[in-house]
């Protein structure tokens, strides 16, 4: 298991420091990666609107927002910066279906055993990738979504990593999990 260092910079994207300083200076919201519109195929096919969803590594992303508009009725929202829970907390204190919670995702025993139906990941794998100990932390990560999960539940990962370097954190026999791999090519 290897730090993934082929999309990281000098930033410790590990760090809560680094993204409370960064929710300060930039305000706003930021969706990483693809916004809810393109990813919407895949959460319908794979989460059921009556799901109970947890989104990790939210920040100040409008993806969970996107999801009540279109049917999904609980989505608890965790992230490791107080700055943009509480922003978070503050921006959407009108819609009882979404909650947020300051909380890193190493260690999210606040929650008992099979709490969610769905998990989904945009980004934070990968921001624990390029933290110090990435192969530790992405152990504990993953251990927790596993606890998490409901049998049968799922795990969705959107991540700009190289699948050579995900792929094995995913697939370990400890999890049991079945994985399904798509690759979304941008248009040009």
């Amino acid at each position: 298991m290897y730090r993934d260092t082929s999309s990281c910079n000098t930033y410790n994207y590990g760090d809560a420091l680094y993204w409370d300083a960064r929710y300060i200076q930039e305000g706003g919201s930021f969706d990483w990666y693809q916004r809810y519109s393109a990813l919407r195929p895949f959460v319908r096919k794979y989460i059921r609107p009556s799901s109970r969803v947890l989104m990790v590594g939210c920040g100040n992303a409008v993806m969970s927002e996107d999801m009540i508009k279109d049917g999904y009725e609980d989505i608890m929202n965790i992230d490791i910066s107080s700055v943009a829970i509480e922003m978070m907390r503050r921006k959407y204190e009108y819609i009882p279906q979404l909650k947020y919670m300051q909380m890193d995702v190493r260690d999210m025993s606040f929650f008992p055993d099979e709490s969610f139906d769905s998990i989904i990941d945009k980004g934070t794998l990968d921001s624990l990738m390029c933290g110090t100990d990435a192969p530790i932390s992405a152990t504990q990560m993953l251990g927790e979504v596993s606890r998490l999960l409901k049998p049968g539940g799922v795990y969705m990962l959107i991540t700009y990593g190289d699948p050579s370097v995900r792929m094995p954190h995913l697939i370990r026999p400890v999890y049991n999990w079945k994985t399904l791999l798509y690759i979304i090519r941008n248009a040009s």
